[in-house]
């Protein structure tokens, strides 16, 4: 085994997070089993059992890692976007993170993953940011009545919808500065 991948007992759910990253990477959802992780890992498979009682509870985790990241990006994206463009700053993020980050992006959403509890309350605090984004430009323009809800679900569907159609497009990168120019469109303060 080599120095890099010595067994260590402390870190053995931490490494096997980065090695089942890096086969997410390489091969994609399909492509990444148990055994092939366990070899990379530097432990045997029965051992990775003490740790993660199924591959789906791995792989959750490691959506729950995802979601945990995307919702630090639109933070950041949120914080340095300009008042009148927190939408433009979070669909910039949201973007930035499927592009970046695009086979743990498919995890996040992977029907099976998607469905554990963890995986749900990360994702739900992930798109709070989107809804406390909505809910206070809506304030600020004095839609106090605003349904906040089924705008966030729509803008979130939206994107999220660019997001997984921009890689097999031409015209990808229009098709998301389209989007996020409907979303802002959706908030521009109306003529009294």
């Amino acid at each position: 085994m080599s120095e890099g991948r010595r067994y260590h007992a402390g870190d053995v759910p931490g490494r096997l997070l980065r090695e089942a990253r890096d086969l997410l990477e390489e091969g994609g959802l399909k492509q990444l089993n148990l055994r092939a992780l366990a070899a990379r890992s530097g432990i045997t498979a029965a051992s990775m059992y003490h740790h993660y009682a199924s591959k789906t509870a791995l792989l959750a985790e490691l959506a729950v890692t995802g979601f945990m990241e995307l919702r630090r990006d639109l933070e950041r994206a949120d914080g340095e976007a300009g008042q009148g463009r927190r939408l433009r700053g979070w669909a910039t993020g949201y973007f930035g993170f499927a592009r970046r980050e695009p086979a743990l992006f498919g995890l996040m959403f992977d029907a099976e993953i998607a469905s554990q509890p963890s995986v749900a309350e990360a994702r739900e605090a992930a798109l709070a940011v989107l809804h406390r984004i909505v809910e206070e430009v809506a304030a600020a323009q004095g839609r106090a009545e605003t349904p906040v809800r089924h705008i966030t679900l729509a803008v979130w569907a939206a994107a999220h919808g660019a997001a997984d159609l921009a890689p097999s497009t031409p015209e990808g990168g229009d098709l998301i500065e389209d989007v996020i120019g409907g979303l802002e469109s959706l908030f521009r303060p109306g003529p009294d």
